[in-house]
């Protein structure tokens, strides 16, 4: 009796533990020409770690869309365990995806509502934006710095609308006038409880309808399972 209390104690103060562990993403994304590449880091505590190198919007001659992805765990750099992996994705696939997003949302009913009260759980610890435009010609570039001006507004907007915003945006745009210019660099720190999302995925669960998707493309061909 005493050994089924202690290990119903541990289970119990395992679970308790797991729910009020938070964590912390950063995402990296930086655009260069036609150079992309996002990096997501997660931590939790101080000594799990998970990082993704993720270049985006590779595409071949065959209009295939190429994602290398590069995993690592570990906190040390030398013991760390790397698996890279290569998903193609074809225009049928593409095609495909499309058609299995519309069939999930087909399944679900109030997601807004569920979206929305997990995303004002989330605390955006750091936020930067950085970018550099330029089209060749002053008087346009102008332009379009204002335009730059007002969508990078408008998403800290939305941000501040949807999450608990913990810090003041810094953000800058710097116009080059006779050059071809396009570089950005965004890095974005949140932070939320494990037991938080997890009380949203049920919430999810239970607004699920109409039983089993039926999906096509490998990419959400998960949801199926």
């Amino acid at each position: 009796m005493f050994w089924i209390i202690l290990i119903l104690m541990i289970l119990i103060f395992t679970l308790f533990l797991i729910f009020i562990t938070k964590i912390t993403i950063i995402l990296d994304l930086q655009h260069i020409g036609n150079d992309d590449h996002l990096k997501i880091k997660l931590r939790a505590w101080r000594y799990i770690r998970y990082t993704i190198n993720i270049p985006l919007l590779k595409i071949d001659d065959e209009a295939n869309l190429i994602i290398k992805q590069e995993q690592k765990a570990g906190t040390d750099e030398s013991n760390r365990k790397v698996k890279e992996t290569e998903n193609i994705i074809t225009p049928e696939e593409e095609v495909k995806a499309l058609h299995d997003i519309k069939e999930i949302l087909q399944h679900i009913i109030g997601l807004h509502k569920i979206v929305r009260r997990f995303l004002k759980k989330i605390k955006v610890k750091e936020f930067e934006w950085h970018s550099q435009i330029g089209i060749g010609d002053a008087a346009h570039t102008g332009m379009i710095t204002g335009v730059a001006w007002s969508i990078k507004g408008g998403v800290v907007g939305l941000i501040s609308s949807y999450m608990k915003l913990q810090t003041a945006p810094i953000m800058t745009i710097s116009p080059a006038f006779n050059v071809f210019c396009s570089r950005t660099k965004l890095k974005c720190m949140i932070q939320f409880r494990i037991g938080q999302a997890i009380f949203a995925g049920i919430q999810f669960i239970k607004y699920w309808r109409g039983g089993r998707p039926h999906l096509k493309s490998k990419p959400f061909s998960f949801f199926a399972n």
